[in-house]
């Protein structure tokens, strides 16, 4: 789309929630409009603001918009990266897509593997986390950058700056009550946002606390709309979330759609599963999703909202316990924090053993991580990886730990939620999310990850999102009480889109095989030792691992996608 003076140009991928509200500020300021739709709200935003406008946007974007005045083109991405942006450049050209495909299409050249990036996926189950991509030479631009590109000169010359940071300080200070009163507040507000749509909505859900959230939150917001919701079911497994989902899907009157696996489906799906994500990815639970997203296009729904960014914001997972104590420490509240160590090992799952290990690791120094590694045996690389190859090509072969400063210091739990939001966690969650929603055209909507209720979470008491009793969730758990069922709310475990991982990859092992005895030119690798461990997991020789999956992916990736 153009400006109606031709100066900019803008190609938008995304939504924009408030657009209307954007748009009556700028009919106030005399801005003309042509249609109703959310790009020349955009487009009309960047003309009058410019950057300014990012901060004022609630939605899921990634755009450029080129100045023919200035003769530069500005990359943008939204906070979280919700919506994804690749590129490339060098000897004067700039390429910009929405997929890895696109971008080798368009340099032409034939793709190489990004050898670090392999070898952190393979080894450390790591990906999504850093700028460079599994292909040389095409990035990611991060979420919350700008990207700017002076198009002018003889060179291009390109600059990249951050539109938004988080904040790990405190910056709300109100009671408990207070709190849980703003959050439902916000959230309501986020969620009513994400209702827009002129096509039917659905949601994913899981059975927990976050989708049963975002799927009460519907019925409370809006009495009588119809509402579709779309779950992945393991039955006969311990991943079985049925009853759960059962409570949540009768407690709103939903239209309900269950996907359930049947035998050969995974193999019939999974090149379009592995073409969809376009980069390796780390389980099959990914394919749960895919089969979902799939269910919900076949059923003529094409909006979701989805749960993404709750666990990286409420404080989920298993509640930080080796931040948490660090942070009272910091506070030189020890005998709080050995409390609190002691009342989260209660709860299920968790153990003694695993709170010290937590602990030690997030507050030792690298002096005691080393030894950890060391007696894991993780200080090397493994028996299938090439360590001479790895040094001589210069590899990094340490997994690079995250670890908060003392800017962070009595707020290590908000430090660690914030290192997840942006870097090692949501960016591949939100990746796998998109790829595969996309993939069926649907539009998945996350009201987690407005940029409102995040500062909102972030910036509150750390003891107010994980009790001293280690409950989880806990202020956005009280803040949804009446509005979600009080048997999810007072939920001690959660399991999420998760298949039977082992029985799915067993299933398959012939095929894996054959895969896997195949020379797919990484040098590093030692292609006759890896084959051989996963046939001694499939005979029981090794135990189990996510291993196998990574291995299997990567070699199907670079021989589908790289060649």
């Amino acid at each position: 789309m153009q400006s109606a003076d031709g100066r900019f140009a803008l190609v938008f991928n995304g939504e924009i929630y408030n657009y209307r509200e954007l748009r009556a500020n700028l009919i106030e300021s005399g801005v003309r409009f042509k249609s109703d739709s959310d790009t020349e709200v955009l487009l009309a935003a960047w003309q009058a603001w410019g950057r300014d406008c990012l901060a004022r946007l609630d939605g899921m974007f990634a755009f450029t918009v080129y100045d023919r005045e200035s003769q530069t083109l500005t990359c943008v991405r939204d906070a979280f990266g919700i919506k994804p942006f690749f590129y490339s450049y060098g000897d004067g050209d700039f390429c910009f897509a929405s997929e890895v495909p696109g971008l080798i299409a368009l340099r032409g050249s034939k793709p190489q593997v990004n050898m670090q990036r392999a070898y952190d996926y393979l080894v450390h189950g790591e990906y999504d986390a850093r700028a460079d991509s599994m292909v040389d030479g095409i990035r990611h631009l991060l979420p919350g950058h700008v990207l700017t590109v002076s198009m002018g000169g003889a060179a291009t010359e390109v600059v990249l700056e951050r539109w938004w940071a988080p904040r790990i300080a405190q910056s709300f200070d109100m009671g408990f009550s207070e709190a849980t009163e703003l959050v439902r507040q916000r959230f309501f507000r986020s969620v009513e946002l994400n209702l827009r749509s002129d096509v039917a909505l659905g949601a994913a859900l899981s059975g927990g606390i976050d989708s049963s959230a975002i799927v009460c939150a519907m019925r409370h917001l809006a009495p009588e709309m119809p509402i579709h919701t779309f779950s992945f079911v393991a039955s006969g497994t311990p991943a079985d979330e049925e009853r759960w989902i059962d409570i949540v899907n009768s407690h709103v009157r939903a239209t309900v759609h269950k996907v359930r696996l049947g035998p050969g489906e995974l193999m019939r799906d999974l090149d379009g599963l592995l073409l969809a994500q376009g980069e390796p990815f780390g389980s099959l639970s990914i394919y749960a999703q895919y089969r979902v997203y799939q269910e919900a296009r076949e059923r003529g729904v094409t909006v979701t909202l989805d749960g993404q960014g709750a666990d990286e914001i409420l404080a989920g997972y298993q509640g930080f316990p080796g931040e948490r104590v660090h942070s009272l420490i910091d506070e030189r509240e020890w005998l709080q924090a050995y409390r609190f160590l002691d009342q989260w090992r209660r709860w299920p799952g968790r153990s003694l053993s695993t709170g010290l290990r937590s602990v030690i690791s997030e507050w030792g120094g690298d002096a005691v991580l080393v030894m950890l590694r060391r007696l894991a045996g993780l200080d090397r690389p493994p028996e299938w990886i090439d360590a001479e190859m790895v040094a001589e090509m210069g590899i990094h072969f340490k997994f690079q730990r995250f670890r908060s400063g003392a800017e962070a210091s009595g707020r290590r739990l908000i430090a660690q939620e914030v290192n997840m939001l942006t870097s090692h966690g949501l960016p591949a969650l939100l990746r796998h999310g998109d790829r595969n929603s996309m993939h069926f055209a649907v539009e998945s909507r996350v009201p987690f990850l407005s940029l409102d209720f995040v500062e909102l979470m972030l910036g509150m008491p750390e003891r107010f999102l994980v009790s001293d009793e280690g409950r989880t969730k806990h202020l956005f758990r009280a803040a949804m009480e009446g509005i979600v069922p009080a048997e999810i709310l007072n939920r001690k475990d959660k399991i999420g889109f998760e298949p039977p991982e082992k029985d799915l990859i067993l299933s398959i092992a012939k095929d894996i095989k054959q895969v896997l005895r195949q020379d797919i030119g990484i040098p590093f690798l030692r292609g006759k030792v890896l084959s051989q461990h996963f046939d001694e997991i499939v005979t029981g020789v090794r135990p189990f691992s996510w291993q196998a999956w990574r291995w299997f992916n990567f070699y199907k990736w670079k021989l589908m996608l790289v060649g």
